[in-house]
């Protein structure tokens, strides 16, 4: 019997927190605690007034719901209807208008832009530029390698190169972050159709011909379309050689870019060439507009005025958008065991309907790397401190945790990179009575892959873009002031 190799070792970041606390939450409720005993200290009959509030305080960031404080989901609540009652939840594109940038895309695709550049050897590529934030991103079109069909030992081999390949994204620290983005939809027929219909000859036998139409009109109900996508993105900002112009960015991209797509090989990947500006537009259009995705991929000149969708509206558990209706999740806790090479198989797998899953990698440059770790290590020790001196019982998820960050900072001192993984799903119909359904089996999906997802409730249109190869980040986004 062959051993089976199993991979784990994931961490959830935390800060000095206490009883489950963030850093923010903790210092909350010291603080309604220490104001209660300070004024029952002063005087007994002030407890009165200042009791009620300092147990509010307290209940708001120590009860949880789905493992999220009520503080939070009540901040969240307040932030929707507020941007509901400004309209932010709503978007509707002119068809009449004679500006050139009618056509913007919503949410927080609006301040994207859509370009196009040369690689070294005169190929065109599109790139994202994010106008806000200055990031550029360039996305490779890739073709992985199946675990399935492979030796053991070659896919062992693929995990520990793609590990390095990550590891490696800490010594450029231009790179912001990569996406991968595994694409999978029920194939309409058009794609095999336009092939054979161009591949066959008038001089065929008819017999022949026949044959090959009748293959093409039974392929579209068990055939799938699968992509798979990697983005690149850059900051200059953070570039060795400095912003400079735009063209030095760009140039720098190429060059970023290039190399990690020649350290891709390595890892069970083909990367087939790099994303056209009119094949992104395709990709964004086919999203919003699922109902058109057969004309989409048959046009080839494509605009970013064209990519966006004629109207959107986000609702709180859904977004609608053209033909479709989509519902996205988020990375809520990795898996708590180690496991094997293909646990995302079930996940990322083709089903009834059009699913994106994107896992993105903010790598952590090796100089920072320490610096977090050790962090975690002291803040690990201070919570098992804070454990014995008030007489509490370490449980199993204490050791388990204080372990991992001690494993986590040992690894890296050996020269392992640290990166900050999550991932994100959207699954989309075009009818509202299969929505269920699409929920039902991308939940199930992800438990049968040991992961757990939880609804992005009223962030639905920026999980949507996150799943695009536009370098979107979420946690990126909670840092900028709008």
């Amino acid at each position: 019997m062959t051993d089976i190799r199993t991979y784990g070792g994931w961490r959830r970041r935390r800060g000095l927190g206490l009883l489950g606390l963030g850093t923010t939450g903790t210092f909350v409720a010291l603080g309604a605690l220490t104001a209660l005993v300070l004024t029952v200290s002063v005087d007994l009959r002030a407890a009165l007034y200042t009791g009620p509030p300092a147990a509010l305080a307290g209940a708001l960031v120590l009860i949880r719901v789905s493992g999220v404080p009520v503080a939070h989901l009540i901040a969240r609540r307040i932030r929707w209807s507020y941007g509901k009652a400004r309209g932010h939840t709503r978007y509707r594109a002119g068809v009449v208008v004679a500006h050139p940038r009618a056509f913007q895309l919503p949410g927080v695709l609006a301040a994207t832009r859509l370009m196009s550049a040369e690689d070294a050897f005169g190929r065109p590529y599109g790139i994202v530029w994010d106008r806000r934030a200055g990031l550029f991103t360039a996305t490779l079109k890739v073709s992985p390698a199946s675990t399935w069909l492979a030796e053991r030992s070659d896919a062992d081999t693929w995990v520990a190169n793609w590990g390095a390949w990550l590891a490696s994204l800490g010594h450029m620290p231009a790179v912001r972050l990569v996406t991968v983005t595994v694409e999978t939809a029920p194939e309409p027929g058009s794609a095999l159709a336009d092939t054979v219909s161009r591949a066959l000859s008038s001089t065929a036998p008819e017999a022949a011909a026949l044959l090959m139409r009748q293959l093409v009109s039974t392929a579209p109900r068990t055939a799938a379309r699968v992509n798979t996508y990697v983005s690149v993105t850059f900051d200059p900002a953070r570039s060795p050689v400095g912003q400079g112009d735009m063209s030095t960015a760009i140039g720098e991209l190429g060059r970023t870019t290039e190399a990690l797509a020649c350290a891709l090989g390595s890892c069970g990947v083909t990367v087939t060439g790099r994303a056209t500006a009119p094949e992104l537009a395709g990709i964004v259009r086919a999203a919003y507009d699922p109902a058109a995705r057969a004309d989409t991929a048959r046009s080839h000149d494509l605009t970013w005025a064209d990519a966006g969708p004629i109207g959107a509206e986000e609702h709180p558990d859904h977004y609608r958008h053209d033909s479709g209706i989509s519902v996205s999740w988020a990375w809520h806790e990795a898996p708590r065991q180690n496991v094997p090479a293909d646990m995302l198989s079930r996940l990322v797998a083709p089903g009834p309907h059009p699913k994106r899953v994107s896992l993105q990698y903010r790598p952590l440059p090796a100089a920072e790397a320490t610096r977090v770790l050790e962090d975690e290590v002291n803040a690990a020790a201070f919570r098992e401190q804070y454990r014995r001196r008030t007489g509490r019982d370490e449980t199993a998820r204490d050791a388990y945790d204080q372990a991992r960050a001690r494993q986590a900072a040992a690894e890296e001192a050996t020269w392992a990179g640290v990166t900050l993984v999550t991932l994100y799903v959207a699954t989309t119909v075009m009818r509202e009575e299969d929505l269920a359904q699409a929920i039902a089996v991308t939940e199930a999906a992800a438990e049968a892959s040991r992961i757990r997802l939880r609804r992005l409730w009223g962030s639905q249109s920026a999980g949507f873009a996150t799943t695009l190869p536009c370098g979107v980040c979420p946690a990126e986004l909670t840092r900028r002031s709008w």
